[in-house]
């Protein structure tokens, strides 16, 4: 059996682990020892990853493994891995593992909750380790489907409208994104002349450059509608608002992410020629997704909404830099998804604990919490610097590989944009600043706070472990930085 196909096949165990259990206790030793294998799993990957890399070993993929699926189609089981697939990978694992310790008290239906969101776990691996076009979107559907009833069920707010919302805006994106594959599937014949998903021999086919101006809008939508790219956001800040923690933590730290991963997989290293010609136009759209996103946080009271149009700024970035089409940006906009995916992770766990004891996320209720819950209120600090930038933590190294390699762009056009761009520092810094202001410091108001305790043992595994990656990357970017870069061939 291959080793990458553990991440399929654990979480599969997990399931089968979830019938005979017949009380909570149970079902959170499950999860708990299921998220702690992948986690392992993740770790022994990353460190293995780094010995082929010092033993000179140069493949594309590595621990690739290929299994014919169904043979009328030429479709099959086919993994292997890069070293931006080894660090998505460790980033799914990290924050599944803590997002069972933030759902440690999740109620009602407990194992139905831990069930789906094992399978969306699942969906989320497997997309990840894949290199087959067909099994990559099987995967990719995998992931959205227990969204619906994720939210639906255990959320908050208006949680039917937001699943409803949420569900049919990613189907709609699927819908571009089928038709992109297809289209590229038929259009790219390989050396013997036959047809294949698989990306690393289509990679090495001639797509002839007409289909390519079809097949790259369809394709980089397709993904950019989970991605937050505008217009197609809309979704992202409703979905957040009424998930639960858990899912909040995994829908903005790994979900979103599918979308830049196949934003660059798919969409640009597929169909070099048409992103090249076309992605002046993708460059603006996902510009007015920076700046925008960060005024709308601006706007918001709802902690959760406020860290929703955060995330459509941040992941902005991430779309913006990968259209900048060289290497340096291409790496700080990895270094993005994985920054971003912490520390919104981080920030989702904590507004979920603050809401659990308050009863509201609206900061015009908020004031005083540093001195009534120490622990929390400075872990959100923290959370806050990471995402304006602090040096020192994960934020800065990201945004600033971005828009140091964005500003290397020889065309004007793309200078232009990336100083806009940068403006979202300064944006970004008002409303966290504004929000730590308004509901950490100060005098309570309501004497029901004033009875709140602080974190407990499992909320603090949680977001410790969260706050000791943010802090590794930011103090020790260079092998984050190593991995990705020699990955990336542009």
């Amino acid at each position: 059996m291959d080793f990458l196909s553990l991440f399929v096949i654990i979480p599969v165990l997990m399931l089968l682990g979830f019938i005979p259990c017949r009380n909570i206790k149970q079902v959170r030793a499950v999860a708990v020892i299921g998220a702690t294998i992948e986690l392992g799993l993740a770790i022994a990957l990353l460190f293995m990853f780094l010995n082929e890399r010092n033993l000179g070993n140069t493949a594309d993929m590595l621990f690739m493994a290929d299994y014919l699926w169904y043979p009328a189609l030429n479709i099959h089981y086919a993994v292997g891995v890069d070293g931006i697939s080894v660090v998505m990978i460790l980033l799914s694992a990290i924050i599944v593992f803590t997002g069972v310790f933030a759902s440690w008290n999740i109620q009602p239906l407990t194992r139905d909750f831990f069930i789906w969101l094992t399978l969306l776990a699942i969906g989320v691996y497997g997309f990840f380790i894949s290199i087959d076009m067909f099994t990559m979107v099987l995967f990719y559907e995998t992931a959205l489907i227990p969204m619906y009833l994720l939210i639906g069920l255990w959320g908050t707010g208006k949680k039917e409208y937001s699943a409803m919302k949420l569900t049919l805006m990613l189907m709609g994106g699927s819908a571009f994104l089928i038709l992109g594959v297809l289209g590229i599937h038929f259009s790219a014949e390989t050396a013997d002349g036959s047809l294949s998903f698989n990306i690393l021999e289509i990679a090495k086919a001639n797509i002839p450059m007409e289909w390519q101006r079809v097949f790259f809008p369809l394709t980089f939508v397709g993904f950019g509608v989970l991605g937050a790219m505008f217009p197609f956001h809309t979704w992202s800040p409703d979905g957040h608002a009424s998930a639960p923690t858990a899912v909040s933590m995994l829908h903005a730290g790994v979900l979103m992410k599918l979308g830049g991963y196949g934003c660059y997989r798919i969409a640009i290293c597929l169909l070099p020629e048409a992103a090249s010609e076309m992605a002046w136009i993708f460059l603006l759209l996902t510009g007015i997704s920076v700046v925008y996103g960060a005024f709308g946080a601006i706007k918001q009271t709802d902690l959760k909404y406020i860290n929703a149009y955060s995330s459509v700024s941040h992941c902005g970035l991430v779309l913006f830099a990968l259209l900048m089409l060289n290497k340096t940006a291409m790496t700080g906009a990895i270094m993005q998804m994985l920054s971003h995916g912490l520390m919104t992770a981080l920030f989702f766990a904590l507004i979920g604990m603050i809401y659990g004891r308050t009863h509201t996320r609206d900061i015009r209720d908020l004031n005083g919490l540093m001195r009534i819950m120490p622990f929390l209120s400075v872990c959100y600090v923290i959370a806050g610097l990471a995402s304006l930038g602090l040096p020192g933590l994960s934020g800065f190294v990201a945004e600033m590989t971005i828009f140091v390699g964005s500003f290397s762009h020889p065309d004007m056009f793309h200078r232009v944009l990336t100083i806009i761009a940068c403006s979202s520092i300064v944006i970004t810094a008002v409303y966290i600043l504004r929000v730590v202001g308004k509901i950490l410091y100060g005098v309570c108001t309501n004497e029901e706070h004033l009875k709140l305790t602080d974190a407990v043992w499992y909320e603090k595994i949680a977001v410790i472990g969260l706050i000791v990656c943010v802090t590794i990357i930011g103090m020790f970017p260079h092998w984050v930085s190593d991995i990705i870069s020699g990955s990336i061939n542009w």
